[in-house]
């Protein structure tokens, strides 16, 4: 499968005019059009929800799109919490899903009629301490331990994961809240990340289906809703094949039936909180050649740098990346496309082939929309970018604008040398 950019080289040259790069461009058709599949694929389940997960795309002109097709917001903080209740969300689209949460989360939470999604057995004490009485819908986060196995192998390691209730914990946990006047259950898993095939949702829905029958049947908790959470991946790679929503949808209509109709639940919830699949695809990083280098290898200097897309930093992980305008040109060159920290890892590719890369070539990085941008940081007093949105008439609109020195300077307002810094500096008064 071929990776094709949503904007042609002409198109990048007329936004950087005004936009200096790097900067993030996210396609709105793109993110209409997966969200209304998404709708499509699960619109079998009368209660179905997406709550997208803040964490990946924190952006409200973003999530804003997304609340037209009926999605909610999955949080895991309290800043995640604070924009939700900005843009307007009622409790019963916010799903609080956090680990070693703070008291004042908890409360918070509570406050603006969040669920919360309990990760661990203890802080149900811990959450009644803090409110006085628990809500009455609460859901646990369930974590099988082990690893996770499908047809075509080990896709992921549970029994590692810091997250969860065990198996037991789960009936216990149940037993308790019921107690407690807890009225309406949840259950909640993740148990593989970015998963590239149509099998993972429809499998982690048989398990959690079994065990809401067997919590169900031996607690008498009312389960109202299962959160097969995230996991869902995209394709990075482009010999990579996608997933496809609706068969995903149909694999989970097929085994809630198999399982959950039979035993009396077919009024069950299905609620999904994807981040990557909702808008990872959608987002690309724009940056300028700035630089080369031949050494001991050939290199590429890039304007945008590990803060502005981190993922192959930290993880290793692959980008694609297109030369505008040279997109039908041999890839006949072999580069390292680095940023511009001092640090060595910061390459967004190596020992990548390439076209001939020239100064001032656009380059897009693509499947930067979901967990791009947000993991972003200040190293090196790095600034963090613009995000702008490519509108569907072909209009581009600043969602965020980039950071200024007094962005990364203003902690620094208790002392006396906040006063002395020059933040009258641009780069045309440094040439002068």
């Amino acid at each position: 499968m071929k990776k094709a950019p949503f904007i042609t080289k002409q198109q990048a040259e007329e936004i950087s005019k005004k936009y200096p790069t790097p900067f993030y461009l996210y396609d709105e058709k793109g993110i209409r059009e997966n969200a209304r599949a998404v709708q499509e694929a699960f619109s079998w389940n009368k209660g179905f929800k997406e709550y997208f997960a803040v964490k990946a795309t924190p952006n409200p002109a973003l999530i804003q799109i997304l609340r037209e097709y009926g999605c909610g917001c999955d949080c895991s903080s309290l800043t995640e919490l604070m924009l939700s209740k900005a843009m307007g969300l009622p409790g019963s689209d916010i799903m609080f899903s956090s680990n070693d949460t703070p008291a004042e989360e908890y409360a918070y939470a509570d406050k603006i009629g969040a669920i919360i999604n309990l990760d661990d057995i203890t802080h149900i004490e811990f959450v009644e301490e803090i409110l006085g009485k628990l809500p009455e819908t609460m859901s646990c986060r369930y974590n099988p331990g082990g690893v996770f196995k499908m047809s075509n192998g080990i896709m992921d390691n549970p029994g590692d994961a810091k997250y969860g209730f065990t198996t037991e914990q789960m009936f216990e946990g149940f037993r308790i809240l019921k107690e407690k006047g807890v009225k309406h259950f949840g259950i909640h898993a993740f148990l593989a990340s970015n998963t590239v095939t149509n099998e993972y949702y429809p499998q982690l829905a048989g398990e959690l289906f079994e065990l809401a029958v067997k919590l169900e049947k031996e607690t008498g908790a009312d389960i109202q809703f299962i959160n097969l959470s995230g996991g869902v991946g995209i394709p990075y790679r482009p010999e990579q094949m996608p997933n496809d929503i609706r068969v995903i949808g149909e694999g989970v209509r097929k085994v809630y039936e198999e399982i959950l109709t039979p035993a009396g639940m077919g009024d069950v919830a299905i609620y999904t909180e994807m981040g990557r699949f909702m808008m990872g695809p959608y987002g690309q990083v724009v940056t300028k050649a700035i630089h080369e280098k031949h050494t001991h290898k050939e290199y590429i200097g890039v304007d945008a740098c590990a803060v502005n897309l981190m993922r192959p930093a930290m993880y290793g992980a692959y980008h694609h990346i297109t030369v505008l305008g040279k997109e039908d040109e041999p890839c006949d060159h072999m580069y390292d496309v680095t940023g511009s920290l001092c640090e060595n890892n910061d390459k967004f590719a190596i020992d990548r082939m390439l076209p001939k890369i020239d100064m001032g070539d656009y380059l897009v990085l693509h499947d930067a929309g979901a967990h791009g941008y947000a993991m972003g940081y200040n190293y090196n007093g790095k600034l963090k970018c613009a995000e702008l949105l490519l509108r569907e008439n072909g209009d581009v609109t600043m969602i965020r604008r980039a950071e200024t020195p007094r962005d990364y300077f203003a902690t620094l307002d208790v002392l006396p040398v906040y006063e002395k810094i020059d933040f009258d500096v641009t780069e045309q008064g440094i040439r002068q």
